[in-house]
């Protein structure tokens, strides 16, 4: 699967996002290693705290149907769809994301303009706190 198609079925979910109080959609695309892809989008709420983001829905989507194996996860986001810039994953989505993967996980981000970038989990969450934490 190419970086550039999963930025595209993440660009797809983020039509999906119910986002009225921030008008700000996200959309995620989850590789898994099988090749199975899962996606999400954000869904927000009135009282701000029970709002699930993108990465977190396609993660718990992808946990819920028993996966556990993954691989990348594309992300888009912008105000009223508009994918000018690149989105990064908040510190609870980088926390999910590392319960599930190693820090060589690929987090690929995508531009309306098709400019893509990837790093690695490692390097978006340096010093993480893992389950290694807690042995």
């Amino acid at each position: 699967m190419t970086s550039e198609k999963l930025i595209e079925m993440a660009k797809a979910a983020a039509s999906n996002a119910y986002a009225p109080y921030s008008d700000f959609c996200v959309g995620a695309a989850l590789l898994c290693k099988n090749g199975k892809i899962y996606t999400g989008c954000n869904i927000e709420n009135s009282s701000f705290s029970p709002t699930n983001c993108a990465e977190r829905t396609a993660f718990f989507k992808a946990i819920s149907e028993g996966e556990r194996d993954f691989e990348a996860i594309a992300i888009v986001g912008g105000k009223n769809l508009d994918f000018s810039d690149f989105c990064y994953p908040c510190g609870v989505c980088r926390q999910v994301i590392s319960e599930f993967c190693n820090g060589e996980f690929r987090i690929i981000l995508g531009k309306a303009d098709g400019e893509i970038i990837e790093s690695t989990l490692s390097e978006l969450l340096p010093h993480g706190f893992s389950s290694e934490n807690l042995r």
